[in-house]
């Protein structure tokens, strides 16, 4: 129930969404894929605040993330931060995220320590669950919910506590602590013999309290994206060994897709960009291939070249009618790449395929169109052709196909 975050303070930094030079494919991927993802943030996470100083805390958290510069923690310490931005969150937003219920820290916080030390004297955890979930349920389904008084504001204690819950409030915070309490201490804390990472955890909390944060979820995303970049340079940006990282391109592309400023990329041609660029680089030599064998098989005797670039022989003639593009049509087929191996075969199932000629490849839907039933072709299909930058089952992007189809029946 609590949202993540991680400790963050911005350095107050203002930074500008500006047109960049983008001197190659490296650079302008950089930038795209800063873009594309600032344009998501931008979108999910800045609806209520789009402020410069909220996009400067993000920013701010990047640079720290990518220049590792961030605290290391054990998993119960990170959970401890999560919880105390979290709270910081409920502050203005109301207990967990719910405008109509005002926050009590003092009482949250002592049902959260209650629970890490399996003190059900108030309330048993299973019944603060049940009660936590359906309240939570009923709130969200009534119209006249009404804005929450302020939040009470409170540290973390170190010791259970037995107290009085005298209303609502303090009964739905009370609840909510100690069945997060008693989670942790089941998930995280079950080894924890000498106490001292429940100490930790609880310092953390009250260490995120005290920070200034104006969005501790979109820290948390900057830190993370941050060290994500830097650990790709040893590898690739984006898992491609053939793109190398340049952060302050990857860094101007947030700011400008975070500020909408779409002069050079959207989100969608930045998504587009991406993408296609990264199927280049993996499978450019399988479109370079496949271009080369088709020039030289074109010089082949009984090769025969349509307009569009689809080669053909034909291996048997018949001689029945051809089909139409809108005809269904009864076939066997064998297909392969172009160093021979087999991606598809219904000759190899043992049973034909049934299809209508707008429901396949563009080199299926022309070829087919040219034989007369009874006929045998190998048909040679360009990539653009065929499945083109997808990759289908085992076959490649850009790659290259061969068939063989027997027309077997036009179907009605």
């Amino acid at each position: 129930m609590f949202i993540a975050a991680v400790i963050m303070v911005s350095c107050g930094s203002s930074y500008k969404a500006t047109d960049v030079v983008l001197n190659d494919v490296q650079d302008s991927v950089n930038f795209a894929l800063g873009y594309v993802n600032g344009s998501m943030l931008k979108m999910q996470q800045l609806q209520e605040d789009s402020s410069d100083a909220v996009i400067a805390e993000f920013i701010d958290a990047l640079q720290r993330g990518y220049d590792g510069k961030v605290e290391e923690l054990s998993e119960v310490a990170s959970v401890g931060k999560n919880i105390g931005f979290a709270i910081k969150s409920f502050e203005k937003n109301g207990l967990a995220e719910n405008a109509s219920w005002q926050l009590n820290e003092k009482v949250l916080f002592q049902g959260l320590v209650n629970g890490l030390n399996e003190d059900t004297t108030i309330m048993k955890s299973d019944v603060a669950k049940q009660f936590f979930q359906s309240q939570y349920q009923a709130s969200m389904m009534a119209s006249d919910s009404v804005k929450a008084d302020k939040a009470i504001r409170s540290q973390c204690p170190d010791k259970a506590k037995t107290i009085e819950l005298k209303n609502f409030t303090d009964s739905i915070n009370y609840a909510f602590g100690l069945m997060n309490g008693s989670d942790i201490k089941m998930y995280l804390l079950a080894s924890d013999s000498t106490g001292e990472e429940k100490k930790d955890f609880i310092k953390q909390i009250n260490k995120a309290l005290k920070m200034k944060i104006k969005n501790p979820q979109l820290m948390n995303m900057g830190e993370q994206i941050g060290k994500t970049i830097k650990d790709q340079e040893a590898t690739g940006l984006v898992g491609e060994p053939k793109l190398e990282t340049n952060f302050a391109l990857i860094k101007q592309g947030f700011i400008n897709g975070m500020k909408g400023h779409d002069t050079q990329f959207n989100q969608q041609t930045a998504g587009e960009y991406i993408s296609n660029t990264i199927n280049y680089l993996k499978y450019g030599d399988t479109k370079g291939e496949g271009e080369r064998f088709l020039a030289a098989n074109q010089l082949k005797e009984g090769v025969q070249v349509t307009e569009s670039g689809l080669q053909y022989e034909v291996l048997t003639m018949g001689r029945g009618p051809k089909p139409q593009a809108t005809d269904r049509v009864k076939v066997h087929y064998h297909g392969t790449l172009i160093d021979g191996s087999v991606f598809d075969s219904s000759v190899e199932r043992g049973e034909p395929a049934e299809f209508g000629l707008n429901q396949v490849i563009k080199g299926w839907t022309e070829g087919l169109q040219l034989m007369p039933v009874g006929s045998k072709y190998r048909f040679y299909i360009p990539q653009e052709l065929g499945y083109g930058e997808r990759a289908t089952g085992s076959i490649p992007p850009y790659s290259t196909l061969i068939f063989d189809v027997e027309l077997l029946e036009i179907l009605k």
